[in-house]
């Protein structure tokens, strides 16, 4: 047998054991007569022992050995005498008898510890060294649960788990489309699928009433942090349900998820309509770890001859509690933050609240004493506090200020590790509206369907009309979305004509499914979880990438297998596909 053990299993109870391990050599200490090699598996780290004085030619053959030989020892488990408490194994250590080289290694471009002194870019080059660190191999064994125990929860909700085709048809709305050339049908392409949605509805139709899928999908889109090019949902949808049904199923698989995963229990899920997310935080997934929400000042301020206030159509504040203190300098490196391109402010307005009384801002020339106080009073100001104060288009006004919000959050410390706050917001609107095209956009898909209330709005007000969607949101990241659907063909067809579908267009990109609806299609609803950012705020990362086995880089380029590459003249004749020059 190559091994007996895994080299993370081994106790004092093992002691006297003859035992055989194979595995990675971690690191080697050469101490006079005793040569230490450190043997590493997927399971943990145990300390090999070979003692000149006992086996002087198997200890000079143990010290020829590199970083990361793949090797075989057969030996006894005996007590250490120097106990390691930070290892699993640290209570005992391999007396090797014999060993065998099963592989040799070149010497990784990188240390393979948990703090390595490699570069991201070069170890993804390596993914396959990278994979092979602690780190990451903790965060993919985190998935692997999360994805078992998702299983579970559905299973026992008996949900069905259903595959869905991977070659589609390609759509114009949403995200681009990554395109896949038919050779037997020239001229002609499947997309990859940036959801399975039609099909989950469609299963709907087909009377299963309750489906997931932990699925692949692809969005050629601009990357960062928490996207990628391919990328997992936990897809699911549901027959004969309201939103009610769908908000308490799924909110109990969280609370599945937070207990078997991270052993943490959670109540209830707060609700937040999207108007109060966007008027209290600035952002439809607002961070709920600490509060410093939004206070409306147009009241309060404008008419006192301050041109940016009186021109402004929004005016808000936040209380940065405890800052009356910050420097010059720290004040004007908030300004500079948010007149960062990302964030897009042209200032930032302040008023001290002295741990004196005195109150002190960037706009004393036009507002009196009393006016500044009467501001304070109604950010809810204390001595001690500053008032951080931004005007303009609501819009942009009120995402500046939610970037601030965060990044005073951060500043501050007011993020705890550990500390997890989930919320449904509810309630967005259905569509947007672009300038620049001059037509209305399905805020989620163009099957979400409206509250029943705002359906006569379509033809009167369509911009105020309200959809029958939802979004998960932990701790200021969207984990998942998803809505009730449309399964009404008239309506459907009229959701249609208000995003500027012809009746051509609509039947030639979604004819399959309006058909459907005419045999009985059921009231259903459902949800798509992103898998990998669920994940990665579980394990408390930063990036998406680090939870997936092998990622895309932020050009979107696999930079271990080169990929995406050109291919031979052959094939694009075969494909009748001519590149221009």
């Amino acid at each position: 047998m190559l091994r007996t053990h895994t080299c993370g299993e081994l106790t004092m109870a093992h002691v006297g054991l003859e035992v055989t391990l194979s595995g990675w050599l971690q690191r080697s200490r050469d101490m006079g007569g005793l040569t230490f090699l450190d043997l590493r598996d997927r399971y943990g780290i145990t300390q090999l022992v070979f003692n000149l004085e006992a086996n002087s030619a198997l200890c000079m053959e143990a010290r020829k050995l590199g970083r990361e030989f793949v090797i075989s020892a057969k030996g006894t488990v005996a007590e250490r005498s120097n106990k390691n408490p930070k290892m699993a194994t640290g209570d005992i250590e391999i007396l090797v008898g014999s060993f065998t080289v099963l592989n040799v290694s070149k010497t990784p471009p990188f240390t393979i510890e948990d703090n390595t002194d490699g570069g991201e870019e070069l170890r993804m080059k390596y993914r396959y060294l990278d994979l092979r660190r602690n780190v990451n191999r903790k965060n993919l064994e985190l998935r692997h649960k999360m994805g078992i125990e998702t299983r579970n929860y559905l299973n026992n909700q008996q949900f069905l788990e259903i595959e869905t085709p991977y070659m589609i048809k390609s759509t114009p709305e949403g995200a681009r489309d990554f395109v896949v050339p038919s050779r037997m049908n020239p001229g002609q392409f499947y997309a990859l699928p940036q959801s399975p949605q039609t099909f989950k509805q469609l299963l709907m139709v087909a009377g299963f009433d309750r489906y997931f899928q932990i699925v692949r999908c692809f969005r050629d889109e601009d990357l960062r942090a928490d996207r990628q090019p391919e990328f997992t949902q936990i897809d699911c949808e549901m027959a004969f349900v309201t939103q009610e049904d769908i908000l308490n199923t799924f909110e109990g698989l969280a609370k599945h998820l937070f207990k078997s995963v991270l052993n943490i229990d959670m109540g209830d899920f707060p609700r937040m309509s999207y108007d109060q997310a966007m008027k209290l935080y600035g952002s439809d997934k607002p961070d709920i770890r600490f509060g410093m929400t939004f206070t409306a000042l147009n009241e309060l301020v404008k008419g006192k001859n301050f041109k940016v206030f009186d021109d402004a159509e929004i005016i808000v504040g936040i209380n940065a509690a405890g800052c009356s203190e910050y420097s010059r300098k720290q004040i004007d490196e908030l300004t500079e933050f948010v007149k960062r391109p990302q964030v897009g402010a042209s200032g930032l307005v302040y008023i001290r609240y002295g741990l004196d009384g005195i109150v002190k801002s960037s706009v004393d020339k036009f507002y009196s004493p009393d006016d500044l106080m009467t501001i304070l009073q109604k950010c809810n100001a204390n001595p001690g506090d500053l008032i951080l104060v931004m005007a303009g288009k609501e819009e942009k006004t009120l995402s500046a200020l939610g970037t601030l919000r965060l990044e005073m959050g951060k500043r501050l410390n007011l993020f705890q590790p550990g500390d997890f706050k989930p919320l449904w917001v509810v309630d967005f609107p259905l569509l947007e509206w672009d300038d620049e095209t001059r037509r209305f956009y399905a805020k989620h898909h163009p099957f979400t369907s409206p509250k029943p209330e705002d359906i006569p709005l379509l033809d009167t007000d369509a911009k105020a009309v309200r959809a029958n969607a939802y979004d998960l949101v932990i701790n200021g990241t969207e984990i998942g979305g998803g809505s009730i659907r449309i399964h009404n063909k008239d309506l459907q067809k009229k959701m249609f004509t208000v995003l500027g579908f012809s009746d051509e267009e609509a039947a030639d990109q979604f004819g399959f499914l309006m058909n459907a609806f005419e045999y009985g299609a059921p009231p259903h609803g459902g949800i798509a979880f992103g898998f990998d950012r669920w994940s990665t705020i579980f394990g408390g990362g930063d990036s998406i990438r680090d939870y997936i086995a092998f990622p895309k880089n932020n050009s979107g380029r696999d930079v271990m297998i080169d990929s995406p590459s050109a291919i031979k003249e052959e094939q694009l004749k075969e494909l009748q596909i001519r590149l221009l020059k």
